[in-house]
């Protein structure tokens, strides 16, 4: 029987509006997007493309964010991070949030069309949208353990958008960028999962720590670590046999490779320790930092070496 939801604290409706947009999870996003329309640029964009993007990609994302709470109080009220969101508590109602989040989506993309006046961006930045919502959200999630491998496309999309609304184009660079998040994907959040393990059990979400355990889960992390650490490196060989352009080079090639050993220290660390709480924890805040270290780098060596 599920829980009846019990508001324990009492945010304004204007706070409540902007939690639906998952505020925290936009930055992260913007951030890889904003590495991806430096390194296109090859130096820092134009002040006005660079807040256009920023503004229509907000908006889509914060879009999707808002429909995704709506869809899912059922399972966010049995969980003890989620029950308190404004929508799960009943703070808000799941229709008004849906069309908060489509009116969101729709400046978002028009915002992007316009502004930028690349539709690619747009249009990439809207089939994101979709995929969180109509793929990831309403089938993967409540259907398979493999929910966060796949739905992973869906928050590698940003990179994409970026750098279309520089070049009007998808280059090869940008295709790297949407395979690292791909691939940093599934260690991440599958260490959130192995510290909200009972929180996903009691929703019935089965995420693969539930479902194959945590000894299976830590080394397919690892296999992931390993993957993530060679798929992002893949620019600096064009580097060292003299390709320049689209090309990034040796300060983003030591801090990649720092930041990616160390992902890959964590991840066999929680192996060994059979999923211990404390460096499942540890694994997962490390993981921000290097989602954000290595687009950094990217947007660094682009503007230093460029």
């Amino acid at each position: 029987m599920a829980a009846e939801p019990v508001a324990l604290r009492t945010p304004s409706l204007l706070v409540d509006y902007f939690e639906l947009t998952k505020p925290r999870v936009m930055v992260l996003l913007l951030i890889t997007m904003v590495g991806a329309m430096v390194w296109a640029e090859q130096g820092l964009p134009p002040l006005w493309l660079l807040g256009s993007a920023l503004l229509g990609m907000g908006l889509t994302t914060g879009g999707a964010s808002a429909i995704n709470h709506a869809l899912e109080p059922d399972l966010d009220i049995r969980m003890e991070r989620t029950r308190q969101r404004p929508v799960a508590a009943g703070r808000i109602e799941p229709r008004p949030a849906i069309i908060f989040g489509i009116v969101l989506t729709i400046l978002g993309v028009l915002v992007l069309a316009v502004l930028t006046q690349h539709p690619l961006a747009a249009a990439l930045a809207l089939a994101g949208n979709l995929f969180y919502v109509g793929v990831y959200t309403m089938w993967l999630k409540r259907r398979t353990p493999q929910n966060i491998v796949i739905g992973g496309a869906a928050g590698a999309m940003p990179p994409l958008v970026g750098w279309a609304a520089v070049t009007g184009e998808i280059g090869w660079p940008a295709l790297i960028m949407f395979g690292v998040i791909f691939l940093w994907t599934p260690p991440h959040f599958w260490a959130l999962a192995i510290v909200k393990f009972d929180d996903y059990g009691d929703a019935g979400v089965p995420m693969l720590p539930n479902v194959a355990g945590i000894r299976a889960t830590t080394l397919q992390s690892i296999v992931y670590a390993v993957l993530l650490l060679v798929f992002s490196l893949l620019p600096l060989p064009l580097w060292w046999l003299g390709v320049t352009g689209e090309v990034l080079g040796p300060l983003y090639g030591v801090i990649a490779l720092l930041l990616g050993l160390r992902f890959l220290q964590f991840t066999v660390r929680l192996h060994q320790a059979d999923g211990d709480l404390v460096i499942a924890r540890e694994t997962f805040r490390f993981s921000l930092l290097y989602l954000a270290g290595i687009f950094f780098a990217m947007a660094l060596d682009r503007v230093l070496l460029g």
